[in-house]
C-alpha cells in the first residue's frame, strides 16, 4: 500500500498547515457558536488512528459506554481518548495512554504524525486536542468494555465521500431534540459534534491524496 500521504501529511502538520475552524464549521449546527475555552476548561487528548487492512486504509472510532447517568457523552461515537492525567507528560501522552487503555493498542506500534486543531466542547467544559497516529499493520483490538461499547472501523476513503454527510435530528436527552444537525452517517452510526468536526478537518487534509489511498 502507498504511504506517500503519510510523509506529506506529517510535513503539513509540522508547520501547522491546518484548515482548522473552516473545516469545523462544515459540521457545526447553525445555532452553535465556536466557543473559546475558559481558564478552567478540562484538557483531553484523542487519537485519530489509521492503519492498513484488507488492502485499504482504515480509521478506528468507538461507541462510548457509560453507566453514569450524568455522562454528557454516553453513547456517542468518538475517537479513543480522554482526560489529561497528572502522570501524563503532555497531551500526546494522554491520547496514547487512553488509546492503549480503551482499545488495547500499544504506544510502540503507533507513529504520531502530529496534532490537529483543538476543539472546545462547552457542554462538558473539555478542551480537546486531537492527534493523528499511523500503524503499519492492522491492530487486534482489546476493548475496555467498561468504557467502549463497540469498535467501529471506517475506510479512510469514506471520509471523503459526500454521500455519508447528512443532516439528522439528534436526541440530546428525553425532552430535547436538536434538528438538522450536520453529521456523518457511517456503519449505521450517527457521528456528530466534536468528532464530526475533527473528521471534517482530517478529510480536508487528506483530500489531495484521494487517488492513492
Amino acid at each position: 500500500m502507498k504511504t506517500d500521504w503519510v510523509r506529506d501529511l506529517t510535513e503539513k502538520l509540522s508547520i501547522g498547515s491546518l484548515p482548522g475552524p473552516t473545516a469545523h464549521r462544515k459540521m457545526i449546527h447553525p445555532h452553535r457558536s465556536m466557543d473559546f475555552p475558559p481558564e478552567n476548561a478540562k484538557l483531553a487528548g484523542v487519537m485519530a488512528l489509521f492503519y492498513p487492512k484488507e488492502g485499504e486504509w482504515q480509521m478506528v472510532l468507538i461507541e462510548r459506554q457509560s453507566f453514569d447517568a450524568r455522562d454528557q457523552h454516553k453513547g456517542q461515537i468518538s475517537f479513543p481518548g480522554g482526560k489529561f492525567d497528572a502522570t501524563d507528560v503532555d497531551l500526546t501522552s494522554t491520547a496514547i495512554r487512553e488509546t492503549q487503555e480503551e482499545i488495547g493498542v500499544f504506544s510502540h506500534n503507533i507513529q504520531i504524525l502530529g496534532s490537529l486543531t483543538p476543539i472546545y466542547i462547552s457542554v462538558s467544559n473539555f478542551h480537546v486536542f486531537p492527534f493523528i497516529g499511523v500503524m503499519n499493520f492492522a491492530p487486534i483490538f482489546k476493548p475496555q468494555w467498561s468504557e467502549v461499547k463497540e469498535i467501529i472501523e471506517i475506510p479512510m476513503l469514506d471520509l471523503l465521500n459526500p454521500q455519508y454527510q447528512k443532516l439528522s435530528d439528534i436526541q440530546i436527552h428525553k425532552d430535547f431534540v436538536l434538528n438538522d444537525v450536520p453529521c456523518f452517517n457511517m456503519k449505521e452510526k450517527i457521528i456528530w459534534g466534536a468528532t464530526a468536526m475533527i473528521i471534517s478537518e482530517i478529510a480536508d487534509l487528506i483530500s489531495p491524496y484521494k487517488a492513492i489511498l
